[in-house]
């Protein structure tokens, strides 16, 4: 007796249950869920605890952006994460200790862009220019002021009214001592939409923006 077709309609049955609708909308719901638990501890790391927390807090948070991102190597949005939560880390470490997590942060930035720099709206070229401006030159790290101002561009093409890319962007002028394009950049961050479920972290940002303004402001007494 022949069963083939048995076994052909068994694979077409398997197959279909496989991509089911229901299956594929549980499995996004459960990465929305672990990208939001990552996105939100962060944003209580960085603005609701002490400075002498934070490392412990992000080291522990590294652990589990890093898995999530590793379970999900071709969505930006975990890969995305997992960088900003090791450049934060290296942010509050410091030192040369630090460049270890800078350079995986910058790793998946560009692992990220390479899958859709849209991802977050451009967030992976606000990082990596960040990253490229706070961290130390040649020889001791990656650091380069023009690759900065590169990522940062580009990241305002994508989102010119966003918080994060005319903050950063405006960190950077003012750094470099532009502080007149400087100041319109960080007044557009102050008018920047809300983002629906990341109120802690726009409230935080907007304490940074203000105190940064009125540095802008002092020198261009």
């Amino acid at each position: 007796m022949n069963h083939r077709p048995l076994v052909a309609l068994a694979a077409l049955v398997l197959g279909a249950l496989l991509y089911l609708p229901g299956s594929s909308a549980r499995a996004d719901a459960a990465f929305d869920a672990e990208l939001n638990g990552v996105r939100d501890a962060w944003a209580v790391a960085r603005y609701k605890l002490p400075a002498e927390q934070q490392e412990a807090a992000f080291e522990k948070l590294m652990a589990r952006s890093a898995a999530f991102a590793d379970h999900h190597p071709q969505r930006p949005e975990a890969l995305i994460w997992d960088g900003i939560v090791q450049s934060t880390y290296a942010g509050v470490h410091g030192g040369l200790g630090a460049l270890g997590a800078a350079k995986r942060a910058k790793a998946r930035f560009e692992t990220a862009l390479a899958i859709d720099e849209r991802a977050l709206d451009g967030s992976a070229y606000t990082s990596l220019g960040t990253l490229y401006h706070k961290v130390p030159g040649w020889p001791i790290g990656f650091g380069s002021d023009e690759k900065a101002r590169q990522c940062l561009e580009k990241a305002l093409a994508i989102s010119p009214a966003g918080i994060d890319p005319n903050y950063f962007y405006g960190e950077f002028l003012f750094d470099n001592g532009d502080y007149a394009q400087a100041l319109q950049h960080l007044q557009a961050a102050q008018q920047a939409p809300p983002r629906p479920g990341r109120e802690l972290a726009d409230a935080g940002r907007q304490g940074e923006i203000r105190d940064l303004i009125a540095r802008v402001q002092k020198k261009l007494r």
